[in-house]
């Protein structure tokens, strides 16, 4: 079987070429020309293929097939211990760098706390593109999984061998929230990121199939105090951030948009003394953002 007609038999089965061309390319490697597609493939891969492209057709996501995902600058390690990075939170990376910079503006020092860091998606990408500017800085990814965290730690492995001044600025611990912190941070960080849960539980059987193949305690949680539905997890770090932060001191936090209301009220009624939303690339709420000084 040629290439060529094997990528006709994916794109059959999956419905879809462009995630045909991706499995064929995580298995054979990128065609190098037109004429590659009609080379025989061998045996052996054209197995592992049809292995990928069953487990993809049951409904597993693609991210997870693959075994790694884009995310900024970056080729990360997902499986099922982990969410998938997605588009919306590399727009909160883009936001939490413009405040880091303006926290931080005139000290080559910094100090970054993500917190429920899953895969390590924001706190190795925050090391990547913020270690220039900051040659001091420091990142804690914190997650009270101990199996996400191993996730976490085969990425920074993997992009130490990249970017090693850059993954060394990353140190991983275990805990839930700003409890895994060492105690001499407090009141000594600059800038917390968070992704956490921010899912109803009343939501979760609506979701696509695909996203319910995604940790459960990575999606869901309860509500806020005041009751808005999936707010508990943002709520906790909010709570916690104004005894961590410096003054300045900052934290930007990804919500859904129908909690970008309640969580400024939160927000304000906690003592930060601005608190603004920026939007996502669809131009809904993503990203709450909230000084202290």
């Amino acid at each position: 079987m040629t290439r060529g007609e094997l990528l006709a038999r994916v794109t059959g089965r999956l419905g879809s070429a462009r995630e045909a061309r991706w499995l064929l390319d995580d298995v054979l490697g990128p065609a190098p020309s037109r004429a590659a597609t009609a080379e025989p493939v061998p045996d052996r891969l054209v197995a592992r293929t049809e292995d990928l492209v069953a487990r993809r057709a049951a409904g597993e996501p693609l991210q997870y097939v693959l075994g790694s995902w884009a995310f900024r600058s970056l080729e990360l390690q997902v499986d099922p211990r982990v969410l998938i990075p997605r588009p919306e939170t590399e727009q909160v990376v883009e936001t939490a760098l413009g405040v880091l910079g303006q926290v931080v503006s005139d000290r080559a020092h910094a100090v970054v706390v993500d917190l429920g860091t899953g895969s390590g998606a924001i706190a190795l990408s925050i090391a990547v593109e913020a270690v220039a500017p900051h040659p001091g800085l420091r990142v804690f990814g914190t997650d009270a999984d101990p199996d996400a965290l191993e996730v976490a730690a085969a990425n920074r492995a993997h992009v130490g061998g990249t970017h090693p001044g850059a993954a060394e600025r990353v140190v991983l611990r275990r805990g839930d929230w700003f409890s895994a912190l060492p105690g001499e941070l407090r009141g000594r960080v600059d800038l917390v990121v968070s992704n956490p849960p921010y899912v109803a539980e009343v939501e979760w059987a609506s979701l696509d199939p695909g996203v319910r193949r995604e940790p459960h305690r990575a999606l869901v949680a309860g509500p806020g105090s005041e009751g808005t539905p999936g707010l508990a997890a943002v709520e906790a770090v909010l709570t916690g951030a104004p005894r961590w932060l410096g003054r300045p001191g900052a934290v930007v936090i990804e919500v859904a948009p129908h909690q970008a209301e309640p969580a400024t009220a939160l927000a304000h009624r906690l003592g930060f003394s601005e608190v603004r939303v920026t939007t996502d690339l669809s131009g809904r709420d993503r990203a709450l953002v909230g000084w202290v000084h």
